[in-house]
């Protein structure tokens, strides 16, 4: 065997180092690059769910907000009304006190007996809640009424609109419909009060009724 050979022999086992060393080192590179790639699928991971968390969050927060606005928003509503039904009792007292002051003259109406349930009102609303039991109603019915012709005149039965024509207490447009139920539309509350019980059995079926259309639309 010649010289040459036996060195090029000798060289093997230095090439098989590098190479053990270079699979090494490629081994670690490896593993590195997976750590890292790891690394970021968990953070993409932890990103996402603290977005999803972040997410839900806000939207039970606007859901509670809506609510609250609902809450405030129906609370003024009930408000408002409590005070235009406070108000228009006030006027009509203020009327009656003035009419009184001024010593003007009222119509005496022979209606009979006032039903011992209706005595908790008195005039014309007295008449009014006997009117609304002949018909066959009951309290609730008459509760309704009374706030919706306490809005409409207060239960005057010389009320007047001068801008529309209304008149009375169920403030009739024309007035003279309510010669229907007498040629003393113009002066006698039950009168009056059946022609607007009739009207509002065939527009609304109920006082109450005609009272929620009143709140909703403004009129009935």
């Amino acid at each position: 065997m010649s010289r040459q050979r036996r060195a090029h022999r000798r060289a093997h086992p230095a090439t098989g180092r590098l190479i053990v060393r270079t699979l090494a080192v490629l081994t670690l590179l490896g593993g590195v690059a997976g750590a890292m790639r790891l690394d970021e699928t968990e953070q993409w991971q932890a990103d996402t769910l603290t977005s999803g968390h972040q997410a839900q969050i806000v939207a039970q927060a606007e859901s509670a907000a809506l609510t609250l606005q609902q809450h405030q928003l129906l609370a003024e509503a009930k408000d408002r009304a409590a005070a235009e039904a406070k108000a228009a009792a006030a006027r009509a007292a203020a009327v009656e006190k003035e009419a009184s002051r001024r010593g003007a003259t009222r119509t005496t109406v022979n209606f009979g007996p006032i039903p011992k349930s209706c005595q908790e009102f008195s005039g014309n609303r007295a008449i009014g809640c006997a009117l609304v039991l002949a018909a066959g109603m009951d309290l609730t019915q008459m509760a309704c009424l009374n706030k919706l012709w306490t809005r409409e005149s207060g239960w005057n039965h010389k009320a007047h609109n001068k801008s529309s024509g209304a008149y009375g207490i169920p403030q009739s447009l024309p007035g003279d419909k309510m010669a229907k139920f007498g040629d003393d539309w113009q002066t006698n509350p039950a009168t009056q009060i059946k022609w607007g019980l009739d009207y509002i059995k065939k527009r609304y079926s109920t006082p109450c009724k005609a009272w929620q259309h009143s709140e909703d639309i403004g009129w009935y």
